[in-house]
């Protein structure tokens, strides 16, 4: 049973719920770490969180995550129950960390095909020993211990009927939307979440944990079950109201005699229910009331349950306003609608600019308006798809609540983290890769940035030191920025250790920029901390950090300020997926750099251009002096070099850095799909991808960062 039950599609779901249920957590958790206790709503969800995990992770029998989170379910029972006072607040908030990075391991190991292994014995008895020091408390003052919170194995849960004074009765049909994939197993999560506070609880389809089909009669007639309990019927729906798929929760208390109905349990065929709800219709309002006289309460309720029942009483509610629905979809197929658009955008250039259609002579009136519709929908399409991929940066930026948090406890230092702009829209493919990135600044920041407190009070500063995390659009990039209040930069110290590691190569240290000599930091081997720690001092790291993020095209700027502290910028672009570009042509090849960097086009004479001894040429235009960069022979495409007065000047701006390059020709401006280059051609500096023109020709696409660099 357990072999068929434990599918591929059900760990998929598993990993997903869970994941979101762990980020959410440590979200609530990091929230309330400086506080002095966590506040009521707090301990409900942490206690719903681990009583959810350990239920599904009881059902795919992965026991050593089940086993910690009921430990943990165990202490947040406790405090939900007996309230007691004086625990350790910060003690606590590292045993629910510890917790969440235990089960996000095993997870791990579940998506990389692996067994879920690890040993949680050491984490389970430091909880142990938590929990009987929650426990003296509670007696301490005097207050009666809750009951032992007993975890039961996953079962089919039938209790025999005990009814008391206080047990009331309950028929519930949970409906489920009709996307909802395996609906047995969130109709399973909903027994499991009753069994602790159910007398008797029997239900409909009986077999949701061993026939998967059962799933298509839940969608059909919803999860029907019979339930006696001593709660309230607002919180035996908040108990099982614990998922996004449900669409409605019907609950309809009755009397104890008309508790079991079998057929409420096993409802009868649609077409039949519908016979008999017009056969109701057409009664008189005395045949009605005759009988309603007939009917014990307990009947009148069951009767009322049938399929069709809830709509005809909806009928005179006012309408609802529409909700927005949501469907998980794998990334992968993502990619694949993504590059199917992008060969769309391709194959609508081919046809736009096919030679075919520069026939003197030839009316295209119609071809014209039929292409600006094409157009017009092309662009919609490539709106909408970017507009799904696109993630607000928000779960990015809580994980760097967690380092900020563990860091400054190891290292003995206090330190808030402010998060700005969380709500920063990216592409999910972008957000992969600066996960990395921002995470070493964010280290480097608490490490290298903030002083130790009294170093802090020494120098007039508050105790607690603050690491800023901001995000905002600008220029059509991300500018992502780190800044910490810390002690900033050392230029002569930076400057000491470039010329120890030969890295002036005869530059002049007076005349370099205080941003240039902060550069100096990214090279490999660079560290200007003299002991090595867990988070630094070993050279490697931002070089990485840059060599990221030039990857998908951004830059990483550094400023600061001495005793003030220092700002990290990564500049990067929205998508990688589809650009508006320039193409140019130079010595029969064509290449394609960014409209967005393109400063102007100008036409120059050769009176204008300087040469020097070197080889370096440079341009004046309207006073200003500017480097040129002939295309064709930086990337050796030509012998001889085109004269300036047949070319064009393409003027680049970037990050306050301007260039010129010469190229022969300006082919127009177009959408461009980003190819990558294959992999067995070497990297060239200054090319960053490729795409294919309308007329099927190859076009190089520019790095601006590495022609101007």
């Amino acid at each position: 049973m357990a072999e068929e039950f434990n599918t591929e599609d059900m760990l998929d779901m598993y990993l997903l719920e869970n994941g979101q249920l762990l980020e959410k957590l440590q979200e609530t958790v990091l929230e309330q770490k400086d506080a002095e206790c966590f506040d009521e709503d707090a301990i409900n969800e942490i206690f719903r969180t681990m009583h959810t995990i350990k239920g599904s992770s009881g059902i795919m029998m992965f026991d050593n995550v089940t086993k910690i989170a009921h430990k943990l379910e165990d202490i947040f029972y406790y405090l939900r129950e007996s309230k007691p006072d004086n625990v350790p607040h910060l003690e606590l908030v590292s045993h629910v960390l510890d917790v969440a990075d235990f089960i996000t391991a095993e997870m791990d190991k579940i998506r990389d095909g692996n067994d879920p292994d690890g040993d949680p014995t050491e984490l389970i008895d430091a909880m142990d020993i938590f929990l009987k020091q929650i426990k003296h408390e509670i007696t301490k003052v005097e207050k009666e211990l809750p009951p032992e919170n007993v975890y039961v194995a996953p079962n089919q849960f039938y209790i025999a009927p005990v009814a008391t004074s206080g047990s009331r009765f309950y028929q519930i049909v949970i409906t489920y939307k009709s996307d909802t994939q395996m609906s047995n197993i969130r109709a399973y999560t909903a027994v499991y979440a009753l069994k602790e506070s159910a007398e008797d609880i029997i239900y409909f389809p009986e077999d949701i944990i061993s026939n998967e089909e059962s799933s298509d009669l839940i969608l059909k007639y919803g999860f029907r079950m019979l339930l006696q309990a001593q709660l309230s019927e607002d919180e035996v729906r908040k108990i099982i109201d614990t998922s996004s798929e449900i669409e409605n929760i019907d609950i309809r208390e009755v009397a104890a005699e008309g508790f079991f109905n079998s057929d409420f349990l096993k409802p009868i065929e649609l077409d039949t229910a519908v016979a008999a709800k017009e056969e109701k219709a057409s009664k008189t309002e005395e045949s009605k009331a005759e009988e309603k006289a007939s009917i014990a309460p307990g009947d009148y309720v069951i009767q009322s349950k049938e399929p069709g029942k809830a709509k005809q009483l909806n009928k005179n509610k006012q309408p609802k306003a529409s909700k927005q629905s949501f469907i998980n979809v794998n990334v992968e197929k993502m990619d694949q609608l993504m590059d199917l658009i992008g060969e769309l955008v391709i194959a609508e250039a081919v046809v736009l600019q096919n030679p075919d259609l520069k026939v003197p002579g030839l009316e295209l009136q119609n071809f014209q308006k039929a292409a600006s519709q094409l157009t017009k929908i092309s662009t919609d399409l490539q709106d909408v798809i970017m507009s799904m991929r696109m993630m607000p940066l928000t779960t990015t930026f809580q994980k760097m609540n967690r380092i900020v948090f563990d860091a400054s406890r190891k290292l003995g230092k206090d330190i808030d983290l402010e998060v700005v702009g969380e709500n920063t829209e990216v592409d999910k493919n972008i957000i992969e890769h600066i996960s990395d990135p921002l995470m070493h600044l964010i280290r480097n920041a608490v490490d290298h940035g903030i002083e130790m407190p009294e170093e802090r009070e020494a120098a007039g500063k508050s105790k607690k030191g603050k690491v800023t995390l901001s995000a905002k659009n600008e220029g059509g990039k991300v500018w992502i920025m780190v800044q910490d209040d810390g002690f900033g930069m050392d230029r002569a110290k930076i400057l000491k250790k470039a010329r120890k590691n030969g890295l002036l190569n005869g530059k002049n240290p007076e005349s370099m920029t205080d941003r240039e000599v902060y550069q100096f930091i990214t090279y490999p081997g660079f560290s200007t901390n003299e002991t090595v720690t867990e988070f630094s001092g070993r050279g490697v790291g931002m070089d990485v950090v840059v060599k990221n993020i030039q990857t998908i095209g951004g830059t990483l700027d550094i400023d600061s300020v001495p005793g003030s502290g220092s700002t990290m910028t990564m500049k990067i672009p929205l998508t990688l997926a589809i650009i508006d570009g320039i193409v140019m042509e130079t010595a029969d090849s064509f290449f394609v750099v960014e409209t967005g960097i393109v400063k102007q086009f100008v036409s120059v004479r050769e009176d204008m251009m300087i040469h020097e001894p070197g080889g370096e040429e440079y341009v004046m235009i309207r006073g200003e002096c500017y480097p040129v960069i002939r295309l064709g022979r930086y990337l050796s495409l030509s012998d001889k070099d085109t004269p300036v007065e047949d070319g064009m000047m393409v003027i680049l701006e970037l990050e306050e850095k301007t260039i010129c390059l010469l190229v022969d020709n300006l082919i127009g401006e177009q959408e461009i799909v980003v190819k990558p280059i294959p992999k067995y051609i070497k990297k060239v500096r200054g090319l960053s991808g490729c795409t294919q023109l309308g007329d099927g020709s190859i076009a190089l696409i520019l790095d601006p960062a590495g022609l101007i660099g």
